[in-house]
């Protein structure tokens, strides 16, 4: 039976090591600063749906995506111009957005016309971010239904059914990330969470 590769976030070279591991198609562990959560290379299926199966997640729900800079996001995402204003004001942070795919995105996402996409304002994913390359499809370390992980000893359970493990201690805000579709306008708040959404919509 495997055990996942685990990895102090402080380990020399830690991001490396984890990009190499997910960029083969392995599915991760991984700290932000909201909470833990499964990542996987965005362009490859299969790692894709191996995390849909470890949490027992319905297919019909998506995974966000984490990217290391807007530009990036512009990629796979039409983000209207008052949006790119409160992406630029609250990333990297604990705020993820919904916005319209553009072609690519609705290839990686399955055929979504929206998908909801972050920078995390996290060290260490930062880093992991720009190493790969490449987007991360993620989603919080549970199963369907549960408490979201929010200290490394919480994601154990999970060991033998990823690749590799990062210990980032326990995360700062222990708090899932405020959640704000912005498809079309009015905007909806989908999921209140760090982030005062008060505070966000001044900016609109």
């Amino acid at each position: 039976m495997k055990k996942a590769i685990k990895i102090h976030h402080k380990d020399k070279d830690s991001h490396k090591q984890a990009a190499e591991i997910i960029k083969k198609g392995g599915v991760a562990v991984i700290p932000t600063e909201t909470v833990y959560g499964f990542a996987a290379d965005a362009f490859n299926i299969e790692a894709r749906k191996t995390i849909y199966k470890i949490k027992g997640r319905n297919f019909k729900k998506p995974l966000i995506i984490m990217t290391a800079d807007i530009e990036s996001v512009k990629i796979l995402t039409d983000i209207p111009e008052k949006a790119l204003k409160i992406a630029k004001k609250f990333w990297p942070g604990q705020l993820t957005l919904i916005f319209p795919t553009t072609e690519l995105g609705k290839i990686l996402s399955g055929g979504r016309d929206n998908i909801g996409v972050r920078i995390p304002d996290n060290e260490f994913m930062l880093r992991l971010l720009k190493e790969i390359g490449t987007p991360l499809w993620t989603t919080s370390v549970n199963s369907s239904g549960d408490k979201s992980a929010k200290e490394f000893d919480e994601t154990m359970k999970f060991e033998e059914l990823v690749d590799v493990m990062i210990d980032g201690g326990k995360c700062e805000f222990s708090f899932e990330s405020t959640v704000i579709d912005m498809v079309k306008f009015p905007y909806i708040v989908i999921r209140k969470g760090c982030l005062d959404t008060n505070e966000i919509l001044k900016y609109i």
